[in-house]
């Protein structure tokens, strides 16, 4: 699953991209100003923090979240069939919209992330109406030839996906059911794919409340309360800093500026949840590890997770939540007290699940 970062120029978009990853571009060789650029992140997760805590494992492994750096966006880059392949290859955006006042990066206008948001908007929405309208001509064509249902639910449902984008309201928003979903999903629309929008504010003495107030300040409530988006701020130059600190300084810099966490952790978290994606657990003494599923997968998909003749062979899963087991101290005190429990095949998997994966193979 990967999540790409998109942005006008000069947003901070390429920092923030190398801040996640840790990804140098300029020790991976990029030269071509357009090429995509990918990296991973690690998904910070206090619940497996705890966890290693408990077990004192040789390793702890967390979820990870690919991502996309993609060059600036706009109507001209969205004509380029290597810049459409790499956007349209990712399962879901980050538009990082700059919010920081700054003289010696050039901006065009007065700094509006809302402006930013329908500029860029409406160009993915053009880009699906030219792929829609191509693709309409050619049914048409193919209709003429033998009527299929199938061909004519494919119509049906690209007429309607037309009639919205002419209205401006990008695919994302347009309801549709899983059959639909799986009839369109080879076209991979830009303006389909969830969306987390990322202010990057200035550094201020009261960051923390900064962060906490950027949404409602730039008027971001109402587009990120729409299906399949959301929002979130960074402070690009303060997580640059962190980024060069150990543990302990990064603590007590946050601490500082009345932060808990960074930015970048709540950004990384929810990109993460845009995605659909949860974590369930596997603990012991060898490993403790975040496994990665999509929401509303069943146990077996789970077990298939860690190893796929753990799906062909399930039997049962042993399921506790994490929490649960921190407060027994142990699997054994869990087993007395009843709260580790045995799931079947239909059992769906909740985010923080520990489990222990029994089976036949």
């Amino acid at each position: 699953m990967k999540t790409g970062i998109i942005g006008l120029p000069q947003v901070g978009k390429t920092s923030l991209f190398k801040i996640l990853t840790g990804v140098s571009l300029e020790d991976r060789g990029y030269s071509n100003p357009r090429e995509a650029h990918i990296g991973v992140a690690r998904v910070p997760d206090e619940r497996l923090d705890k966890l290693s805590a408990l077990y004192s494992p040789k390793k702890t492994t967390y979820a990870t979240v690919d991502y996309v750096d993609v060059a600036a966006i706009g109507q001209e880059a969205l004509k380029e069939t290597a810049f459409l392949t790499s956007l349209r290859n990712v399962d879901a955006l980050i538009h990082v919209l700059r919010a920081f006042e700054d003289d010696s990066i050039p901006h065009v206008g007065p700094i509006d992330p809302l402006r930013d948001i329908k500029n860029v908007e409406f160009d993915l929405m053009v880009s699906d109406l030219t792929q829609i309208e191509k693709r309409l001509e050619r049914l048409e064509k193919d209709l003429k030839r033998g009527r299929t249902s199938e061909l004519e639910r494919e119509q049906d449902l690209l007429l309607r996906s037309k009639a919205a984008l002419e209205e401006e309201k990008p695919l994302r928003e347009l309801e549709m059911t899983a059959d639909e979903k799986k009839l369109i999903k080879g076209f991979m629309f830009l303006s389909q794919k969830p969306i987390l929008y990322a202010l990057n504010i200035g550094e201020s003495a009261t960051l923390g409340d900064d962060l906490e107030a950027a949404a409602a300040k730039y008027k971001l409530e109402e587009v990120a309360s729409r299906p399949n988006a959301g929002a979130t701020a960074i402070c690009g130059k303060v997580e640059a800093e962190l980024a060069e600190m150990d543990e302990a300084e990064a603590a007590d810099f946050l601490s500082s500026y009345g932060l808990k966490e960074s930015g970048l952790t709540r950004l990384i978290r929810k990109s993460y949840e845009l995605l659909g994606l949860i974590s369930f657990f596997t603990a012991g003494e060898d490993e403790c590890r975040a496994w990665t599923i999509p929401a509303g997968s069943k146990a077996p998909q789970g077990a298939g997770a860690i190893h796929s003749d753990l799906e062909h062979h399930f039997i049962r899963a042993e399921t506790i939540r994490w929490d649960a087991l921190l407060e027994a101290g142990s699997e054994a005190n869990a087993r007395a007290r009843g709260t580790l429990r045995l799931e079947g095949k239909e059992y769906v998997v909740q985010d923080g699940d520990v489990m222990h994966i029994r089976h036949s193979g």
